[in-house]
């Protein structure tokens, strides 16, 4: 095992750290770190990417359940268009994507390159999401109908199975304002919803790229030890402070993708 693959299982128990210590956001890290360390193919990657959020999004659900910050109910009323256009993205959308979308002077813009440069732009909208400061909203709010909650499922549920992360910084402020729930209550109940559209997703992906299971299990096994040990450690710091600081991070991680697809 080589230094990269061991600073690239390091960042799995990075990756559960933060899901475990501020509710969100460790899963934007799982892409980079298996394609700029590990060194695998984008595709794979957001395929790895999913079973990997899900598995560690199962043990954070029974983890907010535990604290009574799951609904049920509404998480399962969400994942319904989301995890079928995870699936459908992942077992039609992406293998029939070009595999060249254009060519200019000495820089052609490959399919890998296209997805990166997406997640890397999923990943500046996620940095604002956690450096802004959220005032969260007193009193009642109007829920609205359930066919733009469809529509909206399956948008999120694209992005998803595009850039295999969980969208959870995508669907809090969703369960915030659509659904009426409150702040700490969404962040746990977006964990149902990510876990099923997760796993739902990379069963597509299991029909069109050969699984290691080996790696794959060993990985996801190090992230459940980050989440845990990252949900022990968030009774003793300050969730706020942590994911502003989460966010520039993030900000500069994807500033850091984009030149190195670019260039």
């Amino acid at each position: 095992m080589d230094t990269l693959h061991i600073f690239g299982f390091i960042g799995a128990l990075l990756v559960g750290f933060v899901l475990g210590l501020i509710g969100g956001g460790g899963s934007i890290l799982t892409v980079p770190i298996l394609v700029y360390l590990l060194g695998f193919n984008p595709i794979i990657a957001t395929a790895y990417s999913l079973f990997i959020v899900g598995s560690s999004s199962l043990v954070g659900t029974f983890q907010k359940h535990k604290k009574k910050l799951v609904d049920f109910k509404i998480g399962l009323i969400f994942s319904f268009p989301s995890f079928v256009a995870v699936y459908l993205t992942r077992r039609y959308l992406v293998p029939g994507l070009p595999d060249t979308f254009f060519q200019w002077n000495d820089f052609t813009l490959t399919k890998e390159v296209a997805i990166m440069l997406f997640f890397a732009i999923i990943m500046l909208l996620s940095s604002i999401s956690m450096i802004r400061k959220k005032k969260e909203v007193e009193g009642p709010h109007k829920n609205q109908p359930y066919h733009l909650t469809f529509i909206q499922g399956l948008i999120i549920g694209t992005i998803t199975g595009l850039i295999g992360a969980g969208g959870g910084f995508l669907y809090v402020p969703a369960l915030v304002l659509w659904a009426n729930l409150p702040m700490k209550k969404a962040v746990g109940t977006s964990l149902v919803i990510i876990t099923l559209n997760s796993l739902i997703g990379f069963t597509g992906d299991i029909q069109n790229i050969a699984i290691g299971w080996t790696f794959l299990l060993t990985f996801s096994g190090l992230t459940i030890i980050g989440i845990i040990l990252g949900g022990y450690a968030s009774k003793y710091v300050s969730n706020q402070s942590l994911k502003r600081g989460f966010g520039y991070f993030t900000l500069i991680m994807a500033c850091y993708i984009m030149y190195m697809e670019l260039t």
